[in-house]
């Protein structure tokens, strides 16, 4: 049974969020090609993180990983009790001064509230000078409010999997 690659990218941000490795495992075949779908599945991925990647690679874990309601199902084989995330599921990592918010579907109002940057959150110090989303060209407008960082997307999201917003302006020393 494969996980579809929404379900490997998730997984990749949520293991990298929590200062995690990830392992890949393909089967190959006996005379040591790779089948046609997991190809398909690792040149998706591929795609993904060549417009994510400076918010995986060489980053580091945040004061908090992550914020959203969907909870992690515990213990051996959980896969099929999994819950899907939501735009609410986000995930964060750092590099230098630069914040990764990264949204782990796409909000159908277009509209992503990050509440872990709100003016009131005991987790910035700071005020956000620059939001941008990784892969999209034009200039997003975002405000931030005591109850988060709210920020409207363009019509159609970058990717296909998780979106990342780039955060830049916050005092990240802890």
């Amino acid at each position: 049974v494969y996980k579809d690659v929404d379900e490997i990218v998730d997984e990749l941000v949520d293991v990298v969020s929590k200062n995690g490795t990830m392992l890949l495992n393909i089967g190959p075949r006996a005379d040591g090609t790779i089948p046609e779908h997991e190809q398909h599945m690792l040149r998706q991925i591929g795609a993904w993180l060549k417009i994510n990647g400076e918010a995986i690679y060489s980053t580091r874990p945040w004061r908090v990983f992550g914020e959203g309601p969907t909870r992690p199902v515990a213990g051996p084989f959980t896969d099929k009790r999994r819950q899907p995330f939501t735009a609410q599921d986000i995930r964060f990592t750092t590099k230098g001064n630069t914040l990764y918010a990264i949204a782990l579907a796409w909000p159908a109002d277009r509209k992503l509230v990050v509440k872990s940057l709100g003016t009131s959150s005991s987790y910035i110090k700071g005020k956000v000078k620059r939001v941008t989303l990784l892969g999209h060209k034009g200039r997003l407008t975002w405000e931030q409010k005591p109850e988060g960082l709210v920020v409207a997307l363009p019509a159609e999201p970058p990717c296909e999997f998780a979106i990342t917003l780039k955060i830049v302006g916050l005092n990240l020393a802890n």
